[in-house]
């Protein structure tokens, strides 16, 4: 094997004895994960925004940013209930690029990946200890969900990941929701596998040890949009998508229906002003349908401080280093308006 093996990782035991996450906040979890479990089952009419930066570039920012957010969502709590995003790996189409605060947690200096875990670990700690709020993060990584496992109230599971076969048996150990998306292709048919994968017993080999899980009964989809084999972006948003996959459901009778509409990239076509169109047009399909007010549980929007992107090195405090964000003021307003829609 053409491999360089630098450094021997720490387990998780061992970082999480490093960077411990208090009997007090794995209480406010708790408490935030029976309502996420509610919303999902269908025993509470609140609905999720999973709202956060495309990714999570650096911790003072980030606190800065789920500061606000935490007094907002004091104002909408009757209704909506809201997960940051807190996204800390970053997949990359060709392998190039800014991989997230795990690979760099200085997106200005060389990898360091033990670095890194312990940077994500702390940020999301200190989230939930200056919010409340607890974050979602993507599994970019199945083996490293052990790091976070104890602190994450949501997980995704991307386009390019939801037909992996560790991915999905992970998922089905996992005890929070996991969101998974379609793939690039659009297929659903390949995203309701994965939900069905997720959802039943698993047995496999995981972290050196063979597992056995019993499925998870939260595991649900996430609408992104695809591309089609001409590079053109195709949304699936529409009151005919989640039409659709309201009857695919029904087809496969898979636990708690549910989906998750992402409004920004291929669904906004990486125009990030448009999530607040596609946000509104998803709800007005909730009051015209019964089965879609059912069905759709929340929306995912990716909002900064500042609106758009910058390239690294830019410096604009935060702005977004990879996919554009709505800034601040209109991810407010849109927060407030998505509440009064409901």
């Amino acid at each position: 094997m053409n491999f360089e093996f630098h450094t021997a990782v720490p387990g998780p035991d061992q970082i999480k004895d490093e960077i411990p996450f208090s009997g007090e906040l794995a209480k406010i979890k708790e408490e935030r994960d029976q309502k996420i479990r509610d919303i999902l089952t269908g025993r509470s009419d609140q609905f999720l925004l999973i709202i956060g930066p495309c990714s999570a570039d650096n911790e003072p920012a980030m606190l800065d940013y789920v500061r606000r957010l935490e007094k907002v969502a004091d104002r909408v709590r009757d209704k909506l209930l809201i997960i940051p995003r807190v996204y800390t790996n970053k997949p990359r189409t060709t392998g190039q690029g800014y991989k997230g605060m795990l690979h760099q947690p200085d997106p200005k200096k060389k990898p360091d990946l033990i670095a890194g875990l312990k940077a994500i670990r702390r940020m999301h700690i200190h989230v939930v200890e200056e919010t409340g709020l607890t974050p979602a993060d993507e599994m970019l990584y199945p083996e490293n969900h052990s790091y976070m496992d104890d602190i994450l109230s949501y997980v995704a599971v991307g386009a390019r990941s939801c037909e992996d076969q560790l991915h999905r048996m992970v998922a089905s150990g996992i005890d929070i929701p996991v969101g998974i998306k379609n793939p690039t292709s659009g297929d659903l048919g390949v995203m309701l596998n994965s939900i069905t994968a997720s959802q039943a017993p698993q047995m496999f080999l995981y972290r050196n040890w063979e597992v056995k899980t019993y499925g998870n009964p939260l595991a649900h989809s996430i609408l992104r949009g695809a591309q089609n084999r001409y590079g053109q972006n195709v949304p699936n948003y529409h009151y005919e998508d989640l039409r659709r996959l309201y009857n695919f459901y029904e087809e496969r009778g898979l636990k708690n229906p549910a989906v998750i509409v992402d409004t920004n990239h291929c669904n906004s076509g990486k125009q990030f002003e448009e999530q607040v169109r596609i946000a509104k047009e998803v709800m007005h399909s909730r009051r015209n349908s019964g089965d879609i007010q059912k069905l759709v549980k929340g929306l995912m929007i990716e909002s900064y401080l500042v609106p758009g992107a910058q390239k690294i090195g830019n410096d604009v405090y935060g702005q977004s280093i990879t996919d554009p964000c709505l800034g601040w003021e209109e991810s407010k307003r849109l927060i407030l308006e998505i509440a009064e829609k409901l």
